[in-house]
């Protein structure tokens, strides 16, 4: 038995659908402007450049129905919708044929973003953790399995905002697909069971104040409802 010299932290993990077991998290990798008029809306060119990736520390996952703390740091605290891949069996250069493969199921996201934070990043060519990669940053309602969704190509996302609707797409408005994210994230680093892929969020981002509840709803998965507390 391994011992430390302090007390590990507990694994990070979300719920599973109608289940009592939870998906444990390995790490979050998250897709940048993979829709093309979420690319415009940031002064970007929604041609098919690679993709790039960004991630989140695994303990940033957030359940459904939490209220999270207004983050510090930031005067314009974002939402971002997101299908969310759980994948369920590791590998490395996997061919897009065989990606779905290795998803284990599927659940709604919301890629909680310091904006500020992210542009100013930006313009000083540094990388984006701050404005990413914060404590309670990574919503993510519970994995529905494969076997009892299948695998979500098109249909609804949508994300309202206090009942009013702010961000309103289908899925298959992705510039790249689930099974081409899997597979060109292979060929950089294995791909292992518990990662998390965010898949990138539709237009219509924009800024949570206080006490404002955020509900995302994406075809087959239901709903997940985020409330900000008071300024952490």
């Amino acid at each position: 038995m391994t011992e430390f010299v302090i007390t590990p932290p507990d694994a990070p993990s979300v719920a599973v659908a109608g289940s009592q077991v939870r998906f444990p998290v390995r790490r979050i990798f998250c897709v940048g402007r993979n829709y093309a008029a979420h690319a415009r809306e940031m002064g970007k060119d929604p041609d098919r450049e690679p993709p790039f990736f960004f991630t989140k520390p695994a303990d940033a996952v957030v359940d459904d129905n939490a209220t999270i703390a207004y983050p510090p740091e930031t005067k314009n605290f974002h939402y971002e919708a997101e299908l969310v891949v759980a994948i369920g069996k590791g590998g490395i250069n996997i061919s897009e044929a065989d990606a779905l493969d290795h998803v284990w199921g599927y659940a709604i996201g919301n890629d909680l973003t310091r904006r500020d934070l992210q542009a100013a990043a930006k313009e000083m060519g540094r990388p984006w953790d701050w404005g990413k990669a914060f404590d309670n940053s990574a919503v993510c309602g519970p994995v529905h399995p494969v076997e009892n969704v299948g695998h979500l190509q098109e249909g609804m996302i949508r994300l309202s905002v206090n009942g009013e609707v702010k961000q309103d797409a289908d899925l298959n408005e992705m510039i790249w697909s689930i099974p081409e994210q899997i597979a060109i994230l292979s060929r950089t680093m294995a791909v292992k069971p518990g990662d998390l892929i965010y898949s990138g969020t539709p237009a219509g981002v924009g800024a949570l104040e206080v006490d404002d509840v955020c509900l995302i709803e994406i075809v087959g998965l239901g709903g997940v409802t985020t409330t900000i507390g008071e300024r952490g």
